[in-house]
């Protein structure tokens, strides 16, 4: 996320295309001892001494055991990463009284619990339930607008809304257990004549659900302190 140079005979870029590598590389050869910071998304402060070597015993440095075990996967580059995850744990820690909206199919039940908000962020809150003695492998689980239901043979339009990050990774629910998360969303609304879907699918399964929301329930979401 961030990156200091203790001088400029050396130089640092994130790798093109990729969020999670550091190119670095000396500007001019025997330059005196130096030291590089580097942040990260989950928060961390990393230093090192940086001195010139023609002949690198170490080309590769990892510090991927300072990271938390569950990490989290952002599909957008322009957002606080660190900011929002702090605000998707808060929402997942909030308050609800009862669900926006559930659907139910085959002892397996999906609900919306709430919406938070802050800094034109949406984070949604879900909770899957399997009420089953067979586990549930989750396929793909997806955000979209689409049209109300209109008569036959009349095209219909879905967008696809694209989680900026999931609070955490569910694969799997296992049987007669229940786990809840939050999924990160740019900021939208709802037009007129629309409502957001959210679909989950049983991987090698056909236990599918879907929950929908109008945009008066979207619009009253809580905004988190």
């Amino acid at each position: 996320m961030s990156v200091d140079r203790g001088s400029r005979f050396i130089l640092a870029q994130k790798a093109k295309g990729v969020e999670n590598i550091l190119q670095v590389k000396a500007a001019r050869d025997s330059f005196p001892e130096t030291n590089l910071s580097v942040i990260t998304a989950d928060g961390r402060l990393s230093s090192f001494v940086v001195n010139y070597s023609s002949q690198p015993q170490n080309l590769n440095i990892s510090i991927t055991e300072s990271t938390p075990k569950n990490s989290i996967t952002f599909s957008e580059a322009n957002y606080n990463k660190a900011e929002v995850t702090r605000y998707a744990k808060a929402a997942l820690n909030s308050d609800v009284s009862s669900s926006l909206s559930r659907d139910k199919n085959a002892g397996i039940s999906l609900s919306v619990l709430g919406f938070f908000t802050h800094n034109d962020v949406i984070y949604c809150r879900l909770e899957i339930e399997n009420r089953t003695n067979i586990g549930y492998d989750i396929n793909q689980l997806r955000f979209f607008i689409r049209d109300q239901q209109k008569a036959k043979r009349t095209a219909t339009q879905e967008i696809e809304v694209t989680p900026i990050l999931s609070e955490k990774e569910i694969s799997a629910i296992k049987a007669n257990s229940m786990q809840s998360v939050v999924f990160a969303l740019p900021k939208f609304t709802i037009p007129d004549k629309k409502y957001l879907a959210i679909q989950l699918m049983e991987k090698n399964g056909g236990r599918q659900l879907e929950v929908h929301i109008r945009n008066k329930k979207l619009v009253r979401a809580r905004l988190l302190p």
